[in-house]
C-alpha cells in the first residue's frame, strides 16, 4: 500500500479500531454554480477498500470520474444520492441546502451507517455520530468516493438541462459563472432552474428586467 493510500484511509482505520464497522463518507457538488441543484453523495465502502487513483473529484478528469462512478456504485456496500433544487437553495441558502442534500443522501442508503465523515459540513443534532473533516475529499477515501458520486450525478443532471435549453451551453460550463455563461445569460435570460439569490442572476434581473423561462 502506498503512503498516499495509507493517508486516505487513516481516519477510517482509526474508526475501525474504535469498533465502528460501516463508515459513511458524504460530500456535495454544486455550491458555486448559478443554476441547477446541489447534489450530495453518501457511500459506505468495504473495510479497508482500495481503488487506485481515486481522489477528490475536482482533481480527476471527467473521464476518470465517470470510470470511478460506475466502479463505486458496483463495489460499495451502499450508496445514496441527495438532491436539493434551486428553488429550495434560494429559500434556505446554499449552506443549509448542502447540509440537507447530505442528509437526504444518507437517508437513501439501504442501511444505517455507524459513523459519518463529511467534507467540512457539521451535522449538528444528527442521530448518527459524525465528523466534519476540512478538505475531507482529499484526505479520506470514503469522502472522495462520495465526491465522485455527487459530481458525476450533478453533471448528468446538467446534461439533461442542456437538452432543453442548449442556447445556455450548460453542458460546457455546468452552471458555473464563466465569462461565456454570463454572456449567454445576458442574452437569453435565466430559466426557472437558476438561483435567483445569487448575485449575477439577481443583478441581471434587476438591471434588465428579464424574467425566467420554464426549464
Amino acid at each position: 500500500m502506498t503512503s498516499q493510500r495509507i493517508d486516505l484511509l487513516k481516519r477510517e482505520k482509526e474508526l475501525y479500531n474504535e469498533g465502528y464497522e460501516f463508515i459513511c463518507g458524504c460530500d456535495e457538488a454544486g455550491r458555486g454554480p448559478l443554476c441547477g441543484p446541489v447534489v450530495a453523495g453518501a457511500v459506505i465502502l468495504p473495510k479497508n477498500y482500495q481503488l487506485e487513483g481515486l481522489n477528490d473529484s475536482k482533481k480527476l478528469s471527467e473521464k476518470k470520474r465517470e470510470h470511478f462512478f460506475e466502479i463505486i456504485k458496483t463495489e460499495a456496500i451502499a450508496y445514496g444520492i441527495g438532491i436539493v433544487d434551486a428553488k429550495t437553495i434560494d429559500e434556505i441558502n446554499i449552506y443549509e441546502a448542502s447540509r440537507l442534500a447530505m442528509k437526504r443522501a444518507i437517508e437513501q442508503l439501504k442501511m444505517n451507517p455507524d459513523y459519518v465523515l463529511t467534507d467540512a459540513m457539521p451535522l449538528p443534532g444528527y442521530p448518527i455520530p459524525s465528523e466534519a473533516i476540512i478538505h475531507g475529499d482529499a484526505l479520506s477515501l470514503t469522502i472522495a468516493a462520495a465526491s465522485v458520486l455527487a459530481k458525476v450525478t450533478r453533471d448528468h443532471i446538467l446534461y439533461e438541462m442542456d437538452k432543453v435549453h442548449p442556447e445556455l451551453e450548460l453542458s460546457k460550463h455546468k452552471g458555473y459563472p464563466t465569462k461565456r455563461h454570463l454572456e449567454l445569460l445576458r442574452i437569453y435570460g435565466p430559466t426557472d432552474d437558476y438561483r435567483f439569490t445569487y448575485r449575477p442572476v439577481r443583478d441581471l434581473i434587476v438591471n434588465s428586467g428579464k424574467k425566467s423561462k420554464e426549464i
